[in-house]
């Protein structure tokens, strides 16, 4: 998997904005496909920090209903990247 595909968009929720001003962690949607591997090199290529470590969860896409007719949102896997203690922030993030 190409290092470009790897990420697809940072998450920007309640609690990512908390967990990256405590304790320096980051959260990004990221491909199914990708394993924590492949998500590090991401982030370290994109960005030019250090990881320090990767946690992932697989997210189950939510039901929707239009009218009558029942539907699904996809699967998506979403990761916690966490830098080195030291590291500069990501300037993706700042100003959120």
């Amino acid at each position: 998997m190409r290092i470009q595909e790897v990420i697809r968009r940072p998450l920007i929720t309640e609690k990512s904005t908390l967990q990256r001003e405590l304790g320096g962690i980051y959260a990004f949607e990221v491909a199914r496909g990708a394993n924590k591997i492949e998500i590090k090199r991401a982030v370290e290529a994109q960005f030019n920090v250090k990881v320090a470590e990767v946690r992932t969860v697989a997210m189950h896409g939510k039901v929707r209903r239009q009218g009558r007719f029942a539907g699904r949102r996809p699967d998506w896997k979403k990761a916690y990247v966490r830098l080195v203690a030291g590291e500069k922030p990501i300037e993706l993030f700042e100003g959120v």
